[in-house]
Parts: C-alpha cells; structure tokens; sequence
C-alpha cells in the first residue's frame, strides 16, 4: 500500500520516513501565476513551489493519478485516474480536496486544458465520430471534447485528434499537437510521416493550420503571454528533445529556447508571464526565454521504505512437469519454481528469488527437479533435491537443497530436460546449441553446433533410450519456417532433417515407444499462405519400416499380429525359463525393463517416405498426446471458441470430441505409466485418466511474497539484456547500450507501479529509435464498461437527450421492428432521463448483452415509444464501424468511376483479410476494369508475399466454351490494373507490402508517405505477465543493403486528408487514386 506522506503531516504518523529527492517526475505543469508546479510522482499528484520545496501530495489512492492541468485562476486542477479501471477525468481544488469525476465512458480520457471561463475540461478520447466523417474508426484517432464541470454537459469541439490544447486567452483559438498512427509516443529520434505536427486551429473559421510540418517529432505547445508566439518540443534538426520558439505570423521564424544533449525534454507548460516548465532526465525545471534553465529543488518525505507484497497467484502458468508418478505436478509462475500435490491442494514454493525460472523438469526418483534460473546476468540450470529421506514429497518437504550444475561462464543454458535414466540432462546454450551433461561426471558434450537455428529457443526431446534427439532446425536457410531432424545424443553426427519442407515443422516428441516422431506441421493447413491464418495437422514419422508396416495395418490384421507377437515371447520366455538364462523375476516388471531399456531401431534411409498424416483435417493445435498402448492420439484443437480435447483411434482412424474445454492454449503431459493426462493451461491444470475419462481440477496455492522493487530491477536488467541480445542490428542503431541503460537505471527506485515501469522501458527502448518495441501495461483490474447502442449522434444538438444520427448496420437497433430513424431523440435509458446535466454514458455503464429500455422521442410528430434492445460492446460496435467504413469507400469508388472500378480494404495482413478481398476482387469485382487497394490504418502482420502474387497477374490464356469467354487465365490472380492507397498510419508489413507493390511494378502508390517500420518483432511477457515488452529481431534489407527500417515510403501521387475535409466526408487520398486508375486504364485504350 502506498503511504508517501507530506512534509506537513510526517509526525508520528512517519516515525520511519526518510527525506527524499525525487527522480522520474513526470507530467509537470506549472500554474498560471508561475507560483507552483503540480506533477505526477509514483502514481499520486504533487505541487512544489517553482522555486523548490517541500512537495505537497495532492492524491492519495492506489490508483494512477496523471496529467494534471491547472485552470486559468490557478483554483483548481484536472486530471486523469484510473480509478473505475479506465482513465476518467477528474477535477479537484488546487489546494487539495475530494475530487469530483467528470467523465464517464470505459475509454480512456485525458484533460488538455480548461475552457476560458473556466467552467469546462476539454479532453481527449476515442469515443464517437460523427456520421459525416470518413476518417478511419480506429482507437489511436480521438477527438476532442469538452465536459461542463457543473453539470456534466459534454460537446464534441473536433472529430479528429487534438491533443494537448492550450488556449488562447479568448478561447477562440488553441493551438495542438495532432496524432496519426500507431507508434509507440515514446520512440525518439524518428524522422517521418507519422511524426506529430503543431496546428493551430480557429474556433470561428473551423480552419485548422500546421505550424511545423517537419520529418521530426514536434509536440506539446504553449502560446507566449501576448499571443504571438508558441512554444514546443521538437527534435528537430536531429538534436534530442527540447523547446523551441516560433512566430504565429511566420512558424518558420523559430529559435532554440535549450539545447539538452542526451535525453529528452518532456511536459512543457507555461505560466502567464512566460515562465517556462518542463522536465529533463526526471527532474523539473523553469526557465524563463534568454535566460539559463534552473532545476527545481524538490523535497519529499517518503516512508515507503517497504516493497515487499504477499501474492496469491492463479494465473501466469508457462511452464510444468509431472513427476514420473504422478503425484506431483512442478510448475513455473510468475518467474518462480511450484510443486503442487496432485490428489490434495499443498503446493511448495521452490525458489524464492525476484529473479526468473523457467523450463522445470522432474527427476526420475520424484525428489528432484532442473529447472534455468536467470541469476548474476545469465541463465544456468540448476537442481532442486529434498532434503530429508523422511520428507516423501515437495508439497510436504521442509528442507529442499539447491545446486546450480552447469559452469558459470557467461553462457546462457535454458530448456532443462533430463534424459529417460536420468544420468543425463540436455539443455540449449545461447538459444541455439543442443548441449548434454553427464550428471555424474558434469562432462558436457556439444550435440548441435548452432548452425541450424537463428534466435529464440527451439524444441527437443529425448528418445525413450536416451540415444537420440528430435529436434526442431532451420534445415535450408528458410527461416523462420522450420523442419524436423533426428541426432545422436552423443553428438557423433549432424543433425538429418526429415522433414525438408517450405512449410512449418514443428513441436516433435517420440511416440509409440519411440518408433516414431509425432511433430505438428501446416502443410495441409497453410490456406491462403498469410501469416497468422495457418492451420495446423498432426504427422507421425515413422524411425524405422517395421514400425511404418504395422502402423498400416488394419485393425483386424493389427489384433493378429499382437496376438502372435504375444504367443512368440511367451514361447521364447518359456524357452528362457527352461534354459535357465533368465532370472526368476515377477513377468510384468521384467517386460517393462526389457521395454525401457530397448534400443531404437533407427533407419534413417527414406524416412521421408514414412511420413503420415494423422489428423483428417486442419485446425488450430496446441499441443497432442500419444496413450502408453499406442492405440490413440489426444490432442488439444480448437475449430471455434477455446480449445478442445479430441480423440483419434490410430487403428480406425475416427474421429471423436473427447471434452468440450474451451480453453485457452493448454500443453499435455502422461505420467510414466501412462495412466493419467495432465493439462496445463496458464490458469488451471487438470487431470484425467486415460481409461474413464473422468476430468478432474488439480488444485494449487501459489501464495508467495515477492519483493516487487527487486523484481522490477530484475526485470529492467532482463529488458536490456533481451534487446542487446535479439536486437536485429548488433551495432544497436548506434546507441552505446551500456551507458544508455545505465542512465534510466537510476529511476527504479522512484518507480513503485507497472504503469511508470511500461513507461520507463518505452522510453529507453526509444532510445533506439526503432518501432516495434517499447514497454506495455496490460491492466487486469475490473471497473466500468460502457455499453453501446449501436447509433451515431448529433453532436450539434444541444438539448435534451441525445439526438441518432444513423442506425448502425447490425447493430442493436437494426431489425425490422424498430421505429427509430435518425433525428429521433433517446429521452430516457431505463426510465432515468437525459437531461443536460446528465452523463449518458454514466447511464450505459455495465448494460452490455442486458435487456435495456430506450425511450425515444419525435419532435416531427410529437410521439414518443419505448424499445428494449440488449447493447453492444464498445469492441463489437467498432467492428461495425470499421465495416460501415469499408462499405462507405467501396461505394465513393463505385460512384466516382462509374462502377468501373472495384475497392478493397485490407484491414490486417493476416490470413482473415486475405480471404476477404480475394474473394471480392475474383468475385464481385471481377468484371471491373480496375481495383483500388486500399491499406491505410493497416497495424501489419505478413502478407506482402501474397498481395506481391495476387495482384502480379497477366493475362496469358483465355477459357472458352464453344466460343464462349468463361474465365481468363491466371484465374486466381488479378489482371487487370491496380492501385494502392497508404498513409501515415501503415505500419509494419502494411509498410513492407506497398513497398513490395512499388518495387514490382504493380501499380501506383497514393496518398501519404509511410514511416519506414518493415520488421519483425518478437513481443515478450515478463515474469508479471501484466508487462510486455517488444524486440525487433529481423530487419529486411533491399539488393542496395539498405534496410527497410527507418526508410519512409514516398508515394507516386502526394495526397494529404485535410481535418477540415475528412470530417465532412472528403477522401482526397481516396479520390485522387480513383482519378488516377480511371486515367491510366483510359490512356490504354
């Protein structure tokens, strides 16, 4: 629990507390007499004296109170809390006091500024565009919006993004920082597209006008005193952030008010007579124009001198093993080593470290476990054994004994599993070697050299005789589609891949007594060859031919075959017996050594020829079994929602549902006997028995006390050592990491809450000046969710209720037996009225998918009537709004060509989309003369392949039938002409797959140069799974050597959407590819 305490009140009630100078002040804003500065510091509000001093703490919640704004008499302060969950705004006196919500809506809402009379809050948020507009409906596109602070009374100010307003005197012009795309708001260093401007925007005119226009990053400005100038950041010039100066007459008439080196300048406010705030390298500064910078000396007393938190975890599962009698199941959660009881709910904390564990694996005797530990900066394997002969179990041990095994080199070793005897662990070196170590003389033997694999750990597992591995590799130089090999575990030989395919390969485990090698692939499955859209089948490849013929039998010949194999080894034991060659020994042990401790036949000569298909179809897998007798496959798949058991007879080949889970992806494992199957999800482990069939919960109780200040540390440490590690570039775009991460380091003690810490990693990662990284907080925290009915509104009217604009296509209200239609006014939600002075959106709180009354209201014809419809998630009316969108600009097309030309969105570039304009293009817009590609506000995927293909066709054959033209030839290409439609907002593959477009000739680039951001990324969960963090690990670099990263995308034709014209329903980007299509395919003719 947070307890920072005010100087004013440190007494008795702060016997422990320590004076404190503050780092990683954030969100700064001084007040209009320049007297005092609030700030955000560990998550609550503060205010200091401009001069320095003492703090004083304004908030005192658990929640994250952030971006204060004062008003223009200095009375009060707004500001954002995610105090419901989501981040409202609030407003609350200068001096302390309660504080009054203002906002409503489960979307996050942001305060900029208060109005010039001081009676509203204008904000930011994604909530409602209105009808007209045909800016794209996407979540990073706000709009601006004020709120009356008496009685609630919200008017949409602009349809498109504003942020950071600051006013003019008169409220009739404010100046803003604009918003385009996606990228991460703390990424430092770029220049492009996507680059926020400065505008000025006239409340009179409703004329909006850029004042920077630059590659670089401009934001956050203030107007001078006399209103003739404004401040701001920018990196302009390819210096690091600072504040700049600039006519309003003539913005290019600009100076450098500082000129800091190293990090950036952030949160610029300004008083009334031009004295300057911000803050740099987490402290806070004024300065006034001419005049040298001064830090302001900020005191605090702290008293939170303890971090340390009791957690009583049930989710966060990535790792478990069972032990070999499955009466245990070990687990790894939030970076820590459990082992749960089985029949009974004891559960052992294993390691008690703030640093990470992963990969667990049993011993062979069920009293000892290996698992990789993240310590002293890399990764070791160690081993955890009980203690004392009298303690049977870990659930119930009271001394474990730990001992690292592997040397302390420097290497990392991860991926821990112990050989059938267990006289042997395998492990990966440096992500990419297969390693084993006797345990008995700690000898370690190189089984791969690396060659085979790039980055990232891949999977292996032992042969039941412990002589030979499977393996996943990058067999031939095709990453990251991966094939299967087989290697001797003394790593006498390479690795023979098995599986030499274009395709995935992967996951492979040795099945049916070790005759074969089961491994998921999506040959069958890969339907359009997008990414992400792949199915998935499961494969046996059979080691040897002797195993491939029996497993080809049918089952009436199977049953023949075992019933004479029975009848040959009871002859031949009998035959033993007689001899006196064997010892007398029970026979069903004697048969499971004799199993156990059989060599493989291994037959590496056309295996490749004893590869099956096992699944009758494709679909979503995520992990598969094989039962002791070899007679069926179990495997988890999912067709629709969650993951399900299923079952294949390997005899009859059927096909049967087994349990209905709906789980989450889920691995399994069987005991040694093979009696039991165990599923681990990240939130449950279950237990069923092979025979019967009955499912049963595995109870566990990870309760841990964690000290979250060293984990944090920990993480940060793991963070920087991932990047340097994975980074796709090893000169790290010219960033000397050691001293870079050294520098953000000496925040962490002022850090006390995931949300500072996201944002900590976002601006190192910034750093770097590279998309696809930066730290994310995924909140897990309940509060309100707003409900939709499904309608656009009038923001215009200013009455009572709200005013419908249009009827959402599949939307609540779009049925047959609905009276309403746009103008009708909704007076009433659950008979409660709107009123002026009432929030609406307070009214649709937590109504989602619940009989709902609206009364509505007729101003033509004076009736009012009620209907009850159940509303809609904000998520699912986005989607309707995203389709809405899509339908309004093929219809724009349609209607300015004449019906000549076809339009597709590709919305992601996944399997999905592809699909979706595959089938438009050769469906209904087949006999079209052209297609526009449309691939703006596209976040990426993998696709740039298959647009590369679909759209490469030309015309070769043409089919007939008896004279008569049916189909031209390619048939699954486009071949006619085409263009492409981007902007600003592409990112990722929606930057690589215009660029593969240009470079190919296919057609036209239209609209807005695209940031160059043409990686991929590996997206890591930290041990607080609430935490992830991103690496780009593969760069993309042209025949010239130059890599896509960070080389914007110029288009052929130069066209902007204006924020003036888009909000009235003008596409000029849309328009001008049309004009320019329509132009080429005429100039054909």
């Amino acid at each position: 629990m947070k307890k920072l305490l005010i100087s004013l009140f440190a007494g008795a009630a702060a016997l422990n507390a320590a004076a404190v100078t503050p780092l990683w002040m954030r969100y700064a804003s001084i007040s209009p007499d320049g007297k005092e500065i609030a700030f955000a510091y560990k998550g609550d509000l503060y205010k200091v004296n401009s001069a320095g001093g003492d703090a004083v703490r304004l908030t005192s919640n658990e929640s994250m109170e952030t971006a204060p704004v004062w008003s223009n008499d200095g009375k009060q302060i707004a500001f954002a809390s995610n105090r419901y969950g989501n981040y409202d705004v609030f407003v609350m006196p200068s001096n302390g006091g309660a504080a009054k919500r203002l906002t409503f809506n489960s979307a996050n809402e942001m305060p900029s500024a208060f109005t010039a009379d001081d009676k509203a809050v204008l904000f930011s948020a994604a909530l409602f565009d209105p009808a007209e507009s045909v800016l794209a409906p996407e979540g990073v596109l706000s709009e601006l919006y004020s709120i009356n602070i008496a009685d609630g009374n919200i008017k949409q100010l602009l349809a498109t993004p504003a942020e950071l307003v600051s006013l003019t005197k008169d409220g009739k012009k404010f100046v803003y920082q604009d918003a385009k795309g996606f990228e991460n708001q703390w990424r430092k260093h770029h220049t492009s597209s996507v680059t926020r401007d400065i505008w000025e925007y006239d409340c009179i005119t409703k004329k909006h006008t850029n004042l920077t226009n630059i590659g670089g990053e401009d934001r956050n400005p203030v107007y001078s005193s006399d209103e003739k100038s404004f401040f701001f950041l920018s990196e302009r010039n390819g210096q690091s952030m600072n504040v700049y100066q600039a006519s309003l007459a003539n913005p290019k008439d600009l100076k450098a008010v500082t000129d800091f080196k190293k990090h950036p300048v952030r949160f610029l406010s300004i008083s009334n007579n031009d004295l300057l705030c911000y803050t740099y390298d987490g402290e806070i500064y004024t300065q006034k124009v001419g005049e040298k910078p001064v830090k302001v000396s900020v005191n605090l007393v702290n008293d939170e001198q303890n971090s340390r938190k009791t957690l009583n975890l049930s989710s966060g599962i990535s790792s478990a093993a069972v032990s070999p009698d499955g009466k245990q199941v070990a687990f790894v959660i939030r970076g820590e080593v459990f082992v749960t009881s089985v029949d009974y709910a004891t559960t052992k904390r294993i390691t008690t470290t703030e640093t990470g564990e992963a990969g667990v694996d049993f011993g062979k005797d069920n009293r000892s476990l290996v698992y990789s530990a993240e310590r002293g900066g890399n990764w070791e394997i160690y081993r955890a054994k009980i203690s004392r002969t009298d303690d049977l179990n870990f659930p119930n041990a009271t001394i474990i004994d730990e001992e690292r095994l592997t040397p302390n080199d420097g290497k990392d070793r991860t991926n821990p599993q112990l050989s059938p005897d267990g006289k042997k662990l395998a492990f990966i070196e440096n992500e990419m070697k297969l390693m084993v170590m006797d345990l008995e003389s700690k000898k370690i033997t190189q089984v791969t050299d690396g060659s085979m694999w790039y980055y990232d750990n891949f999977n292996y597992s032992w042969s039941p005789d412990g002589k030979w591995f499977a393996l996943e590799i990058i067999g031939n130089g095709h990453a990251p589609y991966s094939d299967v090999a087989i290697v001797k575990a003394d790593g006498s030989q390479k690795p023979v891949n098995i599986t030499n395919s274009g395709y995935f390969n992967a996951d492979p485990k040795w099945v049916l007594g070790g005759n074969a090698i089961m491994f998921v692939t999506d040959r069958y499955g890969m339907r359009s060859h997008a990414s992400w859209g792949s199915l998935n089948d499961i494969m046996f490849a059979f080691v040897n031919k002797d195993a491939y013929d029996k497993y080809r039998l049918n089952k009436e010949d199977y049953e023949l075959l075992k019933e004479l194999e029975k009848e040959q080894a009871k002859a031949k034991k009998d035959e033993e017996k007689k001899s006196d060659k064997k010892d007398k020994k029970d026979s069903k042990d004697g048969s499971d050594d004799e199993s156990a401790n059989k060599d493989i036949t291994v037959e590496l000569e056309d295996i490749q020829d004893r590869i099956v298909r096992v699944t009758g179809y494709s679909s979503l897998i995520s992990d598969a079994v094989v039962d002791k007798d070899g007679e069926n496959l179990l495997y988890l798949s999912s067709t629709g929602e969650g993951f399900d058991l299923w079952k294949i007879d390997l005899r009859e080949r059927d096909n049967k549902l087994t349990k209905k889970l709906g789980s989450s992806p889920a691995f399994m494992m069987l005991d040694d006997k093979g009696d039991n199957l165990f599923i681990v999800s990240g939130s449950s482990i279950q237990k069923m028995g092979v025979v019967g069939e009955k499912l049963e919960k595995v109870s566990f109780r990870a309760k841990m006390e964690v000290d979250l200040a060293k984990e944090r540390e920990y993480m940060y440490n793991h963070v920087c050592r991932q990047e340097e590690r994975l980074f796709y570039r090893a000169d790290m775009h010219g960033v000397n990491w050691k001293e870079m991460t050294k520098a953000y380091r000496k925040f962490l003690p002022h850090i006390n809450n995931n949300e500072d810490f996201a944002e900590l990693l976002s601006e190192l990662l910034g750093e770097l000046n590279v998309s696809h990284t930066g730290g994310r907080y995924r909140s897990t925290a309940g509060g309100d969710a707003t409900a939709n009915l499904g309608l656009l509104y009038d923001w215009s009217y200013s009455g009572k209720g709200l005013k419908v604009s249009e009827i959402i296509e599949k939307g609540p209200f779009d049925r047959s037996t609905t009276k309403v239609k746009a103008g009708d006014i909704i007076e009433k939600i659950n008979g409660q009225e709107i009123s002026t002075m009432t929030d609406f959106f307070r009214l649709m709180n937590n109504l989602r998918g619940q009989k709902t009354l609206v009364s509505f209201y007729n101003a033509a014809d004076g009736s009012r009537w009620d209907e009850v419809v159940k509303p809609i998630s904000n998520g699912a009316f986005g989607s309707l709004l995203y389709n809405r969108w899509v339908k309004g600009r093929a219809e724009d097309v349609k209607k300015w060509s004449n019906g000549r030309l076809g339009y597709v969105h590709i919305e992601t570039m996944n399997d999905e989309s592809f699909r979706t304009i595959y089938a438009d293009i050769l469906g209904k817009y087949n006999k079209c003369e052209g297609i526009v590609i449309d691939t703006r506000f596209n976040g990426g995927g993998r696709l740039h392949e298959d647009i590369e293909v679909l759209f490469s066709g030309e015309k070769y054959l043409t089919q007939e039938f008896k004279g008569r033209e049916t189909c031209d030839m390619p048939s699954r290409r486009w071949n006619k002409p085409s263009i492409m439609v981007q902007c600003e907002a592409n990112y990722s593959n929606a930057h690589g797959t215009p660029w593969v477009y240009k470079y190919k000739g296919l057609g036209k680039l239209v609209g807005a140069p695209v940031p160059g951001t043409m990686t991929s990324v590996s997206w890591e969960t930290l041990q607080d799974n609430s935490l992830i963090f991103g690496i780009p690990v593969i760069g993309y670099k042209t025949a010239e050597g130059n890599y896509l990263e960070n080389s914007q995308l110029e288009p052929d034709i130069y066209v902007l959407n204006s924020p003036e014209e888009v909000v009235k329903g003008e596409d000029a980007q849309l328009r001008a590819a049309v004009n320019e299509l329509l132009k080429e395919i005429d100039s054909k003719k």
